[in-house]
């Protein structure tokens, strides 16, 4: 989701439209200024003649020869960084571009903006809730399942205790077998998800744009890393809680 709103964001352009007759040098020196900003992703430069060009590619005629003349004007596209993107920002901004005398009027879709930060909002706290509660299930599923695993060998722990075995050396065998447990099935988690991605660059090719390998390597490491501590941590109570038991309570 964040990278998903960096990207829409520093695609918001701001379009400013220059005067008719405005000299190239002022036009480039207006340029430079903008580019010196540290809030300013990058800018580029639209002559009327590019513009007419492209225009006439969107509507598959030549409307200048139609009209005679060019009415296009030339313009500097300006996108910004995606923590500047908001209406605030961009407002002070273009009241500040406005005063350059060769600058006719400045534009760009404030609704878009405003549209664009809501819409992320709300998808980062659905993606976020929907983790927190698949999370919470998966973690109920992997402790009921050890807690079962470990229920049908209580005898075997309560005879290693009986015959003098400390209870650090009962834990280990049963918290090394859980990490095993626990890397394998993180494993197979990542193969999924792998999958999963590869299937959607087939589909949507525009994907690609928001990924990030530093991220992506994060979240990897990350799955191994919480699959082991999971069925590690949840072995350790289970075992621990049978260790506390009397004989007798283990045939209840």
């Amino acid at each position: 989701a964040r990278n998903l709103s960096k990207y829409v964001k520093e695609n918001i352009v701001l379009n400013i439209i220059v005067n008719e007759g405005a000299k190239e040098v002022d036009i480039a020196a207006l340029q430079k200024q903008l580019d010196a900003n540290n809030y300013v992703l990058k800018t580029q430069y639209v002559s009327k003649e590019l513009a007419a060009r492209n225009l006439t590619k969107d509507l598959g005629e030549d409307f200048v020869n139609f009209l005679g003349y060019n009415p296009l004007l030339s313009t500097i596209d300006v996108y910004l960084k995606a923590d500047y993107a908001n209406n605030a920002n961009i407002d002070a901004l273009k009241k500040k571009i406005e005063t350059n005398p060769i600058v006719k009027e400045v534009v760009y879709q404030s609704s878009l903006i405003d549209t664009v930060n809501k819409n992320i909002s709300t998808i980062s706290l659905i993606v976020l809730g929907f983790a927190v509660i698949l999370l919470v299930i998966a973690v109920a599923l992997i402790n009921n399942t050890i807690r079962l695993a470990i229920f049908s060998q209580r005898f075997l722990i309560k005879s290693m205790q009986l015959v003098g075995a400390t209870k650090n050396f009962i834990r280990k065998p049963f918290i090394l077998v859980a990490a095993l447990h626990g890397l394998i099935a993180s494993f197979i988690a990542i193969i999924i998800l792998l999958g999963f991605l590869y299937y959607a660059q087939k589909e949507i090719p525009e994907i690609l744009i928001l990924r990030n390998y530093t991220e992506f390597g994060i979240v990897l490491v990350s799955m191994v890393a919480i699959g082991i501590f999971i069925t590690s941590i949840s072995t350790l109570f289970a075992v621990s809680r049978y260790l506390r038991l009397k004989l007798y309570d283990l045939y209840r």
